[in-house]
């Protein structure tokens, strides 16, 4: 897949099949839409053309923006593995934010892309305060001379998927339904930084991920994960929150318990596949009831691990 930031000058990719929206989470109803369009752009023998925003509308347009499912780099990853030809990263700005919907269009979607087929989910919308809709782009795809496909809504157990529903979910710390909404399990990545070493202190030595400030966390507390970093897997225990036992008003952290592991990984990128809830984060009166709280949380999280149902 070759990414494009910015507005392309490029040849093949005009005349495409293209999915066109923000995808963050790339989840299972973002999976249907693009994976229909790859598979229409085959048969056609057409380029296959993901378009994308950065930074998120939301990012720039909402005072306090949801947290991100997938930071950049990821989102491009996931879309790259499902056949997708070009991904174009459109620089979302307010400027572009004023944009009148079918200014939209006619502007950058058709003198840009001069598209075939243009599909987007039920819920898009596009230009100035959201204004444009799917029948909006119907409407001027019939006038400039392409076909739009809109995607019902995909349900799972009667939730309709959503980058809303997911963030729901991971807000009540239900990583299974995440999970199930998502496709895979929700994950948490960033660079191995240094912290305060209590955790070494206490026997349980942790590595602090820098987590993008953008991305959204789980509810506060301690989940069972999968840590992997140099394409390797580890059990892991995480604390999610601001530590109360230690203060008041600490800042959130995500700190991993490696089990098993021994070695120095600071510096290091660190991904965390989260697998289950195993309890709140709480204040605890004394080292000693921290420590036994600790050793039976990673003696849950061996067994969740271990156990294939999991897998």
């Amino acid at each position: 897949m070759r990414v494009i930031e910015g507005f392309p000058e490029v040849d093949g990719l005009r005349d495409g099949y293209l999915a066109l929206g923000n995808f963050d989470g790339v989840h299972r109803g973002h999976r249907q839409l693009i994976g229909s369009v790859v598979s229409r752009a085959r048969e056609a023998g057409r380029p296959a053309v993901v378009i994308t925003f950065f930074p998120h509308p939301a990012q720039i347009l909402e005072e306090e923006p949801p947290g991100l499912l997938t930071p950049k780099a990821r989102k491009e990853k996931l879309i790259a593995a499902l056949g997708v030809d070009f991904l174009v990263v459109l620089p979302f700005n307010r400027e572009l934010a004023r944009l009148p919907a079918s200014a939209f269009v006619r502007e950058i979607l058709w003198p840009y892309f001069q598209p075939r087929l243009v599909a987007v989910g039920f819920n898009f919308t596009f230009g100035y305060q959201g204004t444009g809709t799917p029948d909006l782009l119907h409407r001027l795809g019939e006038e400039l001379g392409f076909k739009v496909e809109v995607m019902e809504p995909v349900t799972h157990k009667g939730v309709t998927v959503s980058s809303t529903a997911i963030r729901n979910a991971l807000d009540r710390g239900d990583i299974l339904m995440a999970k199930e909404l998502l496709g895979y399990w929700p994950v948490l990545s960033g660079n191995v930084v240094g912290g305060d070493r209590r955790g070494r202190e206490l026997g349980f030595p942790t590595a602090n991920l820098a987590v993008p400030p953008e991305v959204k966390l789980p509810a506060k507390g301690v989940y069972a994960c999968l840590a992997r970093f140099q394409e390797r897997a580890y059990k892991a225990v995480v604390n999610i929150g601001r530590r109360p036992t230690f203060g008041h008003n600490l800042p959130p952290t995500v700190e991993a318990h490696l089990l098993d592991f021994r070695g120095d990984i600071y510096g290091c990128e660190l991904e965390l596949e989260l697998r289950a809830f195993l309890r709140p984060e709480r204040r605890f009166t004394n080292a000693g009831e921290l420590v036994a709280q600790m050793e039976a949380d990673c003696t849950r999280a061996r067994a969740i691990l271990s156990d294939p149902e999991e897998g």
